[in-house]
């Protein structure tokens, strides 16, 4: 599937306008200059309790039964839709499903989160499925045989996006209907069984799109106030506010890592290394071992960064990497828009002309099939690489602001800024590892 490899990459570092190693330098001269303002003018923590705006007009369409219906009925046409083209479609990469399955359901995620809030919640097919059996049932969907097990927190959400990147990024056959059939019927099975079980709390701890979209809704202006009551509130205001559970830091680090394998995985040095080692390991294993490692390192350099501050009386150390999880949605963000814009916007298209003709047989159900694909920002590289580092270090730098309002939250005075100076370590390592993969991807 050459188009989802070659759409991933930030191009050459020739496409800047300034050398590679400039950009990297300015870009973490911009975090630590921004560390330093935080540190100098910002000494009190002020999103934890940040209060929104109501917009009764909104929320009124909002929370109407019509709307929720609406969206429900739009999720469950594209599943069926999908389902339609992946049983009786061809197996050829011009089948809808491809594009379906790697681009709408996973990188259509963060663009649909950010700008209406819990994107994937509303349009779950899992969840208007279990509602609909609950209802023929007579019981309560939010309700399941046993109750959710609290400890488990987000962990199955972790495992599924690992599963999810394993096998985009990993498996071979990645590109073939019959994999990718049973991954979402896998999927599907498991999501609805433990929707009987344990409720629609599943869902929202379990199931690895939902999870990682309400986890960049985060990042929107549309909130909820402990009323209830839609809200206009500031994105990091937001944010603060994540549910901090067990597996929350093992989610985000599923993702960082994973999209910075993406790009590692097309440099030449990885390139190189596989082909030494070609015929003595088969590639799959090294490839998950590397995919793990991105994912584990991730997660550890975080945690430890974390757990190298001071903290106040009666809180653990190793209990901070979950608290300060939340800084890293904007870092993960920021990487999603540069790593997958040209994808999102170019593949994008492509799936909208290919869903005219599911069976590829020639038909034109939407009147989509004779349009063109615009590759404008391809033709414009030095815009795409432009905006592809300009949203590493606008993450990086809402990452830091997060984390130092957090900091305020929980660190002894005596500690508030130089406890920061371990994340800001291990910011840096990330802004300038982030940008040094993306150039050679």
């Amino acid at each position: 599937m050459d188009w989802l490899v070659l759409a991933h990459g930030v191009g050459n570092a020739e496409d800047l306008p300034i050398p590679r190693d400039l950009a990297i330098a300015g870009a973490v001269g911009a975090l630590v200059v921004s560390f330093t303002v935080l540190a100098l003018a910002w000494r009190t923590p002020r999103y934890a309790a940040a209060h929104g705006r109501p917009v009764p007009a909104i929320g009124r369409v909002a929370d109407s039964a019509a709307l929720a219906w609406t969206l429900r009925l739009v999720g469950v046409a594209l599943v069926g839709f999908g389902v339609y083209a992946a049983l009786l479609g061809e197996d050829v990469l011009i089948n809808p499903v491809f594009r379906m399955f790697y681009v709408l359901l996973w990188v259509g995620i963060v663009p649909a989160s950010l700008l209406f809030g819990h994107a994937y919640r509303a349009l779950s097919p899992v969840r208007t499925i279990n509602l609909l059996v609950a209802k023929v049932a007579g019981t309560d969907p939010s309700e399941g045989v046993y109750r959710y097990p609290e400890r488990l927190g987000t962990w199955p959400a972790a495992l599924g996006l690992f599963a999810f990147v394993w096998f985009e990024l990993v498996y071979p056959s990645f590109n073939e209907l019959g994999p990718v059939r049973l991954w979402f019927a896998t999927y599907l099975a498991v999501m609805l069984l433990g929707g009987v079980l344990f409720g629609d709390r599943f869902f929202a701890r379990a199931d690895p799109f939902e999870v990682f979209s309400s986890l960049v809704a985060r990042l929107s202006v549309w909130g909820r106030d402990d009323d209830g009551t839609l809200v206009v509130r500031s994105p990091l205001a937001n944010l603060a506010r994540t549910p901090v559970l067990p597996g929350l830091l093992a989610v985000v680090a599923v993702l960082f890592g994973s999209t910075s394998y993406d790009s590692f995985r097309e440099s030449p040095v990885w390139v190189s290394f596989q082909t030494g080692y070609d015929g003595a390991v088969p590639a799959p294993l090294l490839s998950t071992a590397a995919l793990l490692g991105f994912c584990l390192l991730a997660g550890l350099l975080f945690a430890a960064a974390c757990a190298a501050t001071g903290v106040r009386e009666g809180t653990s150390r190793w209990a901070l990497g979950g608290l300060f999880a939340h800084s890293v949605v904007p870092i993960v963000v920021g990487y999603f828009v540069a790593h997958y814009l040209s994808l999102f916007v170019e593949d994008g298209q492509t799936l909208l002309i290919q869903m005219s003709d599911p069976l590829s047989n020639g038909s034109n159900l939407f009147g989509t099939a004779d349009w063109s694909v615009s590759y404008w920002l391809s033709l414009h590289p030095t815009l795409l690489a432009n905006i592809k580092v300009l949203g590493v270090v606008l993450g990086h730098i809402a990452g830091a602001v997060a984390a130092h309002d957090r900091a305020l939250e929980l660190l002894p005075r005596r500690h508030q800024l130089t406890g920061q100076l371990p994340l800001l370590a291990v910011m840096v390592v990330f802004t300038g590892g982030g940008l040094l993969l993306l150039f050679a991807a």
